[in-house]
Parts: C-alpha cells; sequence; structure tokens
C-alpha cells in the first residue's frame, strides 16, 4: 500500500542547497522507501511532535527528510529535506 506524496512550498529551495546527486538520488529512491513504509521512522517529539525523521547518509554527510502522514487521505507530506546540521531547529521555525 503505497501513499501519495504532497510537499511544503520551501522543498523546492531545500533541494536546490543540495549536491545534485544527493536530490537526485532522495527522488530516486528515499521518497520511494517513505511512500511505501512511512510508518517505519522515528517519530519526532515536543515541538515536532506530529512528524517523522527519515536519515541516510551520503559522502560522510548525514541527511535528513522530515514529514507528516495524513492516514485518512493516504498522504505523506514532506515538511523538510536537508543536511543534518540544524535541522531540526530549522524545521521548528518552518512549522511555527
Amino acid at each position: 500500500m503505497s501513499f501519495k506524496d504532497e510537499y511544503h512550498p520551501k522543498i523546492k529551495s531545500d533541494l536546490k542547497k543540495l549536491d545534485k546527486a544527493v536530490a537526485r538520488e532522495i527522488y530516486d529512491v528515499h521518497i520511494d522507501n517513505i511512500l511505501h513504509h512511512p510508518f517505519v521512522n522515528e517519530n519526532l517529539h515536543g515541538d515536532l511532535e506530529g512528524a517523522s525523521s527519515y536519515h541516510f547518509r551520503k559522502n560522510k554527510a548525514d541527511y535528513r527528510i522530515a514529514y507528516s502522514i495524513d492516514k485518512s487521505r493516504k498522504v505523506v507530506y514532506f515538511l523538510m529535506m536537508a543536511k543534518r546540521e540544524n535541522f531540526y531547529e530549522i524545521l521548528k521555525r518552518r512549522l511555527l
């Protein structure tokens, strides 16, 4: 059972900040993984409760993809895609 995808308006600017190979891998591999298995990843707490975080590593750098799930509509809403550094602080500001 696969979910549909929707994106926060700032996702395009997130991807432009990443290396092209990393952005391509996100689209080719990681988004598909999340859409097929959205409940497997880390659930965030505190101010970020209701969001999940998917982790991967490429070229010795850690990356995160934050998303929320709408079970009734079967939609994964992607909130942010970026390197690990300051990821959660930026995500908090984006969601406020």
